[in-house]
């Protein structure tokens, strides 16, 4: 396990840190960037080393020197008051500086034109209507990972991405399929107009190819009516690194570094440039934490998945947590996030399996909800692409199916596939299995045995956009989603409906599928065959029994435990013919548990199993 964090405090509690935000004259308005008020627009911007700065737009035809912007305090917060000014104005702040005049876009713009154009002044009013939209408890959520550029893009052949609201144009198979979360991979403007997201060049403003911020609350509230929560995706372990205006922001730099908002020494080096955020920073702490609170108070957005935490607590990635401004950043945000916002829930993509990341803050933790968990993924993709039998191991499956983290089954987010396990390398589990061919059984065998297991093990589960219908080969933010595959495999997208059913106990026979207890049956590398019960409360209509078999034989009266005498019923077998016409349909069925001691549980029966299949037991209650 990765080693304790260097602190246990949060230097800046909530609610203390202004720095400039509120100026000692009573007229100046809150805030930061760009402040629509009835009477014009304030401007505030941090420049500490600048000489001079002005704010520059449309309201007055671009003049650099027509308003001023006064400097408030030793800090470098500068201010200015507009009359002239209004919402959908461009602007742009003028820097005079030792190295020069600079134009530059406010690094809080809500809006700007595109990553290399204009901010502009946004209308932060936005009609939500009496929208209270009850999230699931994190035990009952089923993520949905997609890109927007490519989730559903009905003109593949125009060269600008999907926008939000081709999203909401899928919602229907979205619901039907039983999915009650929507994760969305960054959304923050990037340089370009496609990229999977993790090269913010402005991160208060949503992508303008997508459609922008106005389009991004509609896609919200579209989401929260149909019943889906919207998790997103957001970038804080590196700026950039192209279309950066952050970058030497006001002329300073040391070590030829990038100024006030990164690192200037050895801390600034990520593996995706030299552009790693300030932590220690007081105004790049408080510029971090606003963007996390905007995305939640101001677009409803019920989770954050913070990308590569790992980048933010240590520098190098090598074990050591060398980098305590970025760990105790992360817990003044979920600090704030979780005393405020309970229901929303934080996810860290960490992948060191420390349960330090979802500690409680009180507790000298990161405060994390729950966090992506590569104990999870690794195993159980190998166990199903290595092409011979013999070389499963249940052992390493067992432990999948068990790990967690401070003894809480729901600190972690379990997958077979997301943006990075199709990708960088790596491709879908069918294609990594038969390449270029989803109609392969193999593929289609081994592809939903590893997802009978996302969606039967203790977590939270998630799945990647198209994986329900065998999307092939691997992510490209340039290449769209398949949906004809949805029809050619309608009976997988019934398999992954089936699964999601019964793990929110839609009917009420497999509410152990949403408890916290798991317990291994038999863990069988001779037979390459697992088994293990799931319950909350326990009896019937709890207790579950999944049993999957590894091999590519059938086992036909395999003895296992069960929890209790009597009948059990078969709810799943990921071998019937309906999910696929490569499926055999190997006869399974209910089964009939006899007292008697077997596995450490008080009775025990017979199943009969296809091979690469999931068979999910529960006892019916009356």
């Amino acid at each position: 396990m990765t080693a304790k964090p260097p602190s246990r405090s949060i230097p800046y509690p909530p609610g203390t840190i202004t720095h400039g935000r509120q100026s000692a004259a009573p007229e100046a308005r809150a805030g930061m960037g760009a402040i629509p008020h009835e009477k014009g627009v304030a401007f505030r911007v941090w420049a500490p080393h600048a000489e001079a700065v002005a704010v520059s737009g449309t309201f007055n035809n671009w003049d650099k020197a027509k308003h001023p912007m006064t400097r408030e305090n030793e800090d470098g917060y500068w201010y200015a008051d507009v009359a002239e000014a209004k919402i959908g104005d461009e602007y742009r702040y003028v820097l005079k500086t030792p190295t020069g005049e600079l134009s530059r876009i406010d690094p809080y713009a809500r809006e700007v034109t595109n990553s290399v154009g204009n901010g502009v002044v946004h209308d932060p009013v936005f009609d939500w209507g009496e929208e209270f939209h009850k999230t699931p408890a994190w035990n009952e959520w089923v993520i949905y990972e997609l890109h927007v550029g490519t989730f559903n893009d009905e003109n593949p052949d125009n060269p600008e991405p999907a926008k939000f609201d081709s999203i909401v144009r899928r919602f229907g198979h979205l619901k039907r399929l039983g999915i009650n979360c929507i994760q969305v991979m960054p959304v923050a403007e990037f340089a370009g107009d496609r990229s999977w997201g993790y090269n913010p060049a402005d991160i208060f403003a949503v992508e303008s190819a997508y459609g922008g911020p106005k389009a991004f609350k509609e896609f919200i509230h579209a989401a929260h009516q149909n019943g889906f929560a919207v998790i997103l995706d957001v970038v804080y372990n590196h700026f950039g690194p192209s279309d950066l205006d952050l970058w030497r922001f006001d002329g300073w730099s040391e070590n030829d570094g990038g100024g006030i908002y990164f690192y200037q020494d050895w801390r600034k080096e990520t593996p995706w440039g030299a552009t790693r955020p300030d932590y220690g920073r007081p105004e790049v702490r408080q510029f971090i934490r606003d963007n996390a609170m905007m995305w939640i108070e101001d677009y409803h957005v019920d989770g954050l998945r913070m990308d590569m935490t790992l980048y933010i607590r240590s520098v190098r990635a090598d074990g050591e947590p060398n980098l305590p401004d970025g760990w105790t950043l992360l817990q003044w945000i979920n600090g704030e996030i979780r005393e405020k916002h309970p229901n929303t829930l934080t996810i860290a993509e960490d992948l060191q399996h420390s349960d330090w990341i979802t500690k409680g803050v009180d507790e000298g933790g990161a405060g994390y909800g729950s966090q992506w968990d590569d104990q999870f993924v690794h195993p159980v993709r190998e166990a199903v692409v290595v092409p011979m039998d013999e070389q499963r191991s249940m052992e390493a499956v067992a432990h999948a199916i068990t790990h967690r983290y401070n003894n809480d089954a729901f600190q972690r987010v379990i997958y077979s596939e997301s943006h990075d396990e199709v990708a960088n390398g790596k491709a879908r589990v069918t294609h990594e299995i038969a390449p270029g061919d989803p109609k392969n059984w193999f593929a289609q065998k081994r592809s939903t045995l590893a997802a009978a297991l996302v969606f039967t093990s203790p977590g939270i589960p998630m799945l990647f956009q198209g994986q329900e219908f065998l999307e092939g080969e691997w992510f490209r933010d340039t290449v769209p989603v398949d949906w004809d595959k949805r029809d050619e495999f309608r009976g997988i997208v019934r398999l992954y409906r089936d699964l999601i059913k019964l793990r929110l106990n839609r009917d009420g026979q497999t509410k152990g599928l949403t408890g916290q207890h798991v317990q291994l049956i038999r863990v069988d590398d001779a037979n390459n065959m697992i088994a293990f019960r799931r319950w909350m409360d326990g009896g019937p209509g709890d207790d579950v029994v999944v049993v999957a078999n590894f091999h590519s034989n059938v086992r036909e009266n395999f003895t296992i435990g069960f929890p209790a005498v009597g009948a059990w019923k078969l709810h799943f077998n990921s071998d019937w013919t309906g999910y696929s016409s490569e499926f055999k349909g190997y006869p399974s069925g209910d089964v009939t548990a006899e007292a008697g001691d077997y596995d450490s549980l008080p009775a025990h029966a017979a199943v009969n199993i296809g091979p690469y299949s999931v068979l999910v037991f529960s006892q019916l209650k009356g």
